[in-house]
């Protein structure tokens, strides 16, 4: 079986989708068997990945092939990562693979590999990544609403199936009453090696006090991330003792807004900012922190929240968060409503607990995930609806 993946960019500054779909295709290629390869743009935000273009190259252990994004000034326009020689480059070669899986929608990558395998009559899966979900539609609405009608709802129904990562995001996208059926896979996780006394060794970094608790988000740096409630509900526990991590990057005019945010609730010398963060350092703060704390308006999975439970890191997530009901259910942390007086209260909650409750929450909560996310269980589910796809025995 030959694969191909289409993603508007693999940018690490592109959050979770990027980092995800290589362990989804090492995963896909290393257990199953499966020939993987992968299509983008040079897309890196605002600049351009230093990358060889048009041509085949490994890159995290995949074949993937970088094609040129149209990088004009205006922000929009190169946010949709245009790319003639991605259009010309599939056009000849998607008849050369049994199955295209594309990962988002609304980008001119994902638009017109829909449209290419539609036209080629080649069998193709689409991951919408939480843009079909209400949060995300009720942003640009009109701009949105218009696009799907004229353009992606004939590609949305053309499709074999959708694969959504949650109940909640399968929910959602059925009251647009596409035609196409959908399946729920969640994403997998690669699982990193414990570091020995993590959390002094953050803390030393950090230049903190060894006792000091770290409240941790590390996510994209985005309006749906809700840090408009955190950051005042950090505000509101201000005789708490914490020190509040920011870990990620996002757009520079609402990265100044966050800190400027920060600044207006007295929380900046309280708030260590770290930029994007990969690597011995991520695994770090993920190790080493007391919670993480996203409280997003909508998220169609949430990898970072997976991330930092594996590592034992309980969490506070808000409803909007499609693994919440997990957390809820399995008592891996708090579920709090998207409210500043609610998300301050769950931080308290959390700090209330003796620390054998503080050691079994996060026993289990590292247990749960390694148990119930690993790769190669989710590349084996993945697998079945390659075959169903490609055999076009659709179901619901």
């Amino acid at each position: 079986m030959k694969v191909l993946h289409v993603i508007p960019s693999v940018a690490p500054v592109r959050g979770g989708p990027s980092k995800a779909i290589y362990e989804m295709a090492n995963s896909l290629h290393s257990q199953q068997g499966i020939e993987v390869e992968i299509a983008t743009t040079n897309d890196n935000g605002d600049d351009l990945l230093d990358i060889p273009l048009n041509r085949m190259v490994g890159y995290h252990g995949i074949p993937t092939r970088f094609f040129s994004r149209f990088s004009p000034s205006i922000s929009s326009v190169r946010e949709f990562a245009i790319s003639t020689n991605l259009t010309t480059w599939l056009w000849k070669h998607v008849q050369d693979y049994d199955l295209i899986h594309i990962h988002a929608i609304f980008s001119y990558p994902s638009t017109v590999a829909m449209a290419i395998a539609r036209i080629r009559k080649v069998p193709y899966i689409v991951r919408p990544l939480g843009q079909l979900c209400e949060w995300s539609l009720t942003q640009s609405l009109q701009k949105k609403k218009a696009y799907l009608r004229i353009i992606e709802r004939a590609n949305l129904d053309g499709c074999q199936t959708l694969h959504l990562t949650s109940q909640q995001e399968q929910k959602e996208v059925s009251q647009l009453h596409l035609k196409s059926p959908s399946f729920v896979l969640p994403h997998g996780l690669e699982f990193s090696a414990l570091i020995p006394n993590a959390r002094q060794k953050l803390r030393d970094k950090l230049g903190l006090l060894p006792d000091e608790p770290i409240i941790l988000f590390l996510s994209r740096i985005h309006e749906k991330k809700g840090l408009d409630h955190l950051i005042p509900a950090l505000s509101s526990i201000a005789s708490e003792r914490f020190t509040f991590v920011l870990a990620g990057s996002g757009d520079p005019t609402y990265e100044s807004e966050v800190q400027q945010l920060l600044k207006s609730n007295n929380l900046q010398t309280r708030t260590i900012s770290t930029g994007f963060v990969e690597g011995e350092f991520k695994r770090l703060l993920l190790q080493g922190s007391d919670i993480f704390a996203l409280t997003s308006y909508s998220e169609n999975f949430g990898v970072a929240v997976l991330e930092a439970l594996s590592a034992g890191t309980p969490a506070i997530v808000t409803p909007g968060v499609a693994l919440s009901s997990e957390v809820h259910e399995q008592k891996l942390g708090f579920v709090v409503d998207q409210n500043i007086s609610d998300i301050s209260n769950g931080i308290i909650q959390y700090f209330r607990l003796s620390e054998k409750i503080k050691n079994e929450l996060s026993i289990r909560s590292s247990q749960f995930v390694r148990e119930n996310y690993s790769w190669k269980a989710i590349s084996e589910r993945l697998y079945k609806h390659y075959k169903i796809a490609i055999s076009k025995q659709i179901t619901v």
